[in-house]
């Protein structure tokens, strides 16, 4: 029993080397198409999206089950812009050093060890698919919004069509307890008994993007291109027009009277689904012309440049409407609209930039699942026939399709807060392990080249997981829900790997070993 035991503890604790994980991206089927313009465009299209159209507006106000930060909502973003530097920063070195498709999963693999390589994959999924739910939902409501503005040129069925069509079970029967509505008015029962209520367009653009992805990274970043020039374009006039109409007096008190610590921790929990999205970046790594340069430049730059969209657009929309009023929906459009009808029109535009940010952050989400899942698949953690290669196009089109189906089905039973502080919870968890990585590596490999390295090591690694872990445990106390689902979700993840994965791994180690001995 020791000995299997001892023989079970060395299994899970095998690494991978670094020599070996390169090598395999060198053999890799993927095509190297991506420079430095356009992994700064996935960078943008990942993080300037869901967090500035939707997110931000709960961080400011508040929910059921959490206060808001107001005003403070700046002090928030500066908070989680700090908990995203340092990873960025340790991501920045090890993607510089193995450049190799995975992201945080296969950086764990280098340094803790096969199981926890699996369970950060698994975790990365609650960054991507999941959060994917979130910008799926917040998507949907832009396009009602959007379809709206044409109720004198569409037909009503068009612009006005059922709720049931446009929202998941969860949210009809939350909206018909507070409306006081009896749901089986609202929505139809297959057989009587089984509810029908699904999200129609977030699932139609789920389906499209799927389909853009199967034919190529280029093309997608392509796609990605146009819509960050948008959403940039309408962000920068927001700012600027906005900017006019600022009356400070919204400003006091710029810190909650009530709960002020809680509101801006919470604040600063919320909005980092905001930046959740630049270590995207890193899952391309085996398709850029020069990983080792440009992987750090577009991620330290992607983070740069929208923190500083961020402070200016919680300034200017905290200074146009009072906190209270503001619209936790569309908070951008709303406060457009709330200036004078003479900017009626630009909020229309607002929701058009909206849709393509919403759109890139989409495309780009279910890049970076198709992409792990490649790398994980790769490992045997999961059946190799989902890593297939498409003979044209090049690309993972099985993997595609299966993250683009885990996206449409999950959507079907989970609301947009929950599946956005899930995301949440996956995204502070590998930040963690990416700086815990950056600190082993530095031991295991000290004399390994390091086209980039993490200024302050190791006390900058130190900062970025006391930050990150602080802002875990204070979730964890406040989100009940969440947190719950967090537990179930990594219960999931031991049971794969426990009943498939860790057998699926030596099966493979047994291969080896035969053709080996047969040579």
């Amino acid at each position: 029993m020791n000995i299997d035991l001892q023989q079970l503890c060395r299994n899970i604790l095998k690494k991978r080397s670094m020599d070996e994980l390169i090598a395999t991206s060198k053999r890799s089927e993927l095509k190297k198409t991506l420079n430095v313009f356009d992994l700064i465009v996935i960078g943008i299209g990942a993080v300037v999206g869901t967090g500035i159209f939707t997110i931000i507006g709960t961080a400011i106000v508040g929910s059921s089950e959490s206060v808001g930060a107001g005003p403070a909502i700046v002090i928030s973003m500066v908070l989680a812009a700090v908990a995203c530097i340092v990873p960025a920063l340790c991501y920045s070195e090890i993607a510089a050093m193995i450049p190799v498709a995975g992201s945080a999963y296969t950086y764990t693999y280098a340094t803790m060890g096969e199981f926890m390589a699996w369970m950060v994959g698994w975790i990365l999924m609650l960054e991507y698919a999941i959060g994917n739910i979130t910008v799926a939902s917040a998507w949907s409501g832009y396009f009602i919004h959007f379809l709206g503005g044409f109720k004198h040129v569409l037909p009503a069925w068009v612009c006005n069509f059922p709720l049931w069509l446009r929202y998941d079970y969860r949210t009809m029967s939350e909206m018909c307890k507070a409306y006081g509505w009896d749901i089986h008015d609202k929505i139809p029962y297959l057989f009587g008994h089984i509810p029908i209520s699904i999200n129609v367009p977030a699932i139609a653009i789920v389906l499209v993007l799927t389909l853009l992805l199967v034919r190529g990274v280029k093309e997608s970043t392509k796609v990605a291109t146009i819509m960050v020039g948008v959403n940039m374009f309408m962000i920068l006039s927001f700012i600027l027009v906005g900017s006019h109409y600022v009356d400070q007096g919204n400003w006091h008190p710029f810190i909650p009277v009530v709960h002020p610590f809680q509101g801006i921790m919470m604040g600063a929990f919320l909005i980092f689904f905001a930046y959740v999205g630049f270590d995207a970046i890193s899952t391309t790594a085996e398709e850029t012309e020069n990983p080792q340069r440009d992987l750090p430049i577009a991620i330290i730059g992607t983070l740069i440049i929208c923190t500083v969209l961020y402070v200016c657009v919680a300034l200017v929309l905290t200074g146009i409407v009072p906190v209270e009023f503001i619209n936790v929906n569309a908070p951008i459009a709303d406060a457009m609209s709330s200036i004078g009808e003479k900017w009626d029109w630009f909020a229309k535009f607002i929701a058009i930039g909206a849709l393509c940010a919403l759109t890139s952050v989409l495309l780009i989400y279910q890049l970076g699942t198709t992409r792990i899942l490649y790398a994980i698949s790769r490992d045997r953690f999961l059946p190799r026939s989902w890593r297939a290669i498409h003979k044209k196009f090049k690309t993972p089109h099985v993997m595609t399709w299966i993250s683009g189906l885990v996206v449409i089905v999950c959507g079907l039973f989970m609301d947009l807060n929950i599946s956005a502080a899930l995301c949440n919870f996956g995204t502070f968890t590998s930040f963690v392990i990416i700086c815990i990585a950056v600190l082993i590596l530095r031991k295991t490999e000290p004399n390994r080249h390091r086209p980039f390295k993490v200024p302050f090591c190791p006390w900058f690694p130190f900062v970025g997981i006391f930050i990150c872990g602080i802002l875990i445990l204070f979730s964890l106390k406040t989100l009940k829900t969440s947190s719950v689902y967090f537990a179930l979700w990594l219960l999931v993840g031991i049971l794969i790997y426990a009943l498939y994965g860790y057998h699926q791994k030596r099966i493979e180690e047994r291969g080896r070993i035969i053709k080996k001995s047969s040579k």
